[in-house]
């Protein structure tokens, strides 16, 4: 097979709108001795990668950074000092910050995030360090793979931290997003109970269908924590997956049992990067703050996926091709999606 020498891929041309998302054809670098060369079949988006192309998120980022964290793709070529590890047709996603192969994360970790610190995964091929990157479970294709590193690990790593989720464990999870329909389907296959809220009767409808045991619309119900009490006997639940940000936490702290456990990992629901939440984010500290996971993890997770492949199923609101990214984009933005917005590399 002949090597690449261009690939074409997606940048932000300024931060702040977007319509400044740009896409052109760039020269590929000669493969290094220590790197794997993979074509991206697919990329998945997160609320993240919507708010640093709106300037929303704090950080350092590489001029016309290459947008998106989250990618599955095709080993096309493995540089000479590689070794066994990884070979041609291998299956791969990478993780979300290259450097992180386990245990807790740093500011070095960090700075090796993909789409963010260091340039993203837009794009049709892409050279990864080997020990970033992590075997594809058999059962699932390329888009669906492409929603695991960001929205599946991070719920896989809320409900599997210090204290993991058991059978009999109740989790309430915050809206129908890829981290929270994720978490719905891990906490299933774990054998504890689901809760899950919503603004849409319709979304709900897809959560019940998925399995949860008990949903609550919080635009017909605002003092939604009360019905989460009522469902567990005034126990309250044990982790809760909490995305909605500082408009949420205070009713969550309400909803959540004592000795339980709050997993903050966004803020869709409103507030900004400086509210309380996002700094327990950022320094992934407890209450307990989730910054995704490492290698060990993602390897451990997909060891569930595959033993419940069913259960654990990614589901996929939309797909858009290549050249559609920023509308893809912008129905990211629209809230309209249950589960994931993937967009098709190929």
């Amino acid at each position: 097979m002949v090597h690449p020498t261009t690939t074409k891929h997606y940048f932000w041309s300024k931060l702040g709108a977007l319509t400044n998302l740009s896409s052109k054809e760039s020269q590929l670098p000669p493969l290094k001795s220590h790197e794997v060369l993979v074509k991206i079949h697919a990329v998945s988006l997160q609320y993240r990668d919507l708010v640093i192309g709106l300037n929303k998120y704090p950080g350092n980022f590489p001029d016309q950074l290459v947008p998106c964290s989250d990618m599955a793709g095709e080993v096309i070529a493995v540089g000479d000092e590689v070794g066994s590890q990884w070979k041609k047709g291998d299956r791969v996603c990478a993780n979300f910050a290259a450097d992180h192969i386990a245990g807790d994360t740093s500011p070095e970790i960090q700075r090796t995030a993909h789409g963010g610190a260091i340039h993203g995964v837009l794009t049709q091929y892409k050279a990864f360090l080997p020990h970033s990157l992590v075997r594809i479970p058999d059962h699932l294709s390329f888009e669906e793979a492409s929603t695991l590193p960001c929205a599946a690990l991070t719920a896989y790593n809320a409900l599997m931290g210090p204290v993991p989720v058991k059978g009999g464990d109740t989790v309430l999870v915050l809206g129908t997003g890829g981290v929270s329909i994720h978490g719905l389907q891990i906490a299933l296959a774990s054998g504890a109970r689901v809760i899950a809220t919503s603004s849409s009767d319709e979304k709900l409808k897809v959560a019940t269908k998925l399995g949860a045991h008990h949903v609550i619309n919080y635009k017909k119900t605002p003092d939604w924590h009360e019905e989460v009490i009522k469902f567990t006997g005034g126990r309250g639940v044990d982790h809760i997956l909490e995305v909605g940000g500082s408009d949420s936490l205070e009713k969550s702290l309400k909803a959540v049992r004592v000795a339980g456990w709050i997993h903050t990992i966004g803020f869709v629901g409103g507030g900004t990067p400086t509210d309380v939440v996002f700094p327990t984010v950022r320094k992934a500290c407890y209450i307990r703050g989730i910054q995704i996971g490492s290698v060990a993890q993602f390897n451990d997770m997909n060891r569930l996926f595959s033993l419940h492949p069913e259960v654990t199923r990614p589901v996929i609101d939309k797909a858009f091709p290549f050249e559609e990214a920023l509308q893809a984009y912008e129905y990211l933005k629209s809230q309209a999606h249950v589960g994931k917005v993937v967009i098709k590399v190929e």
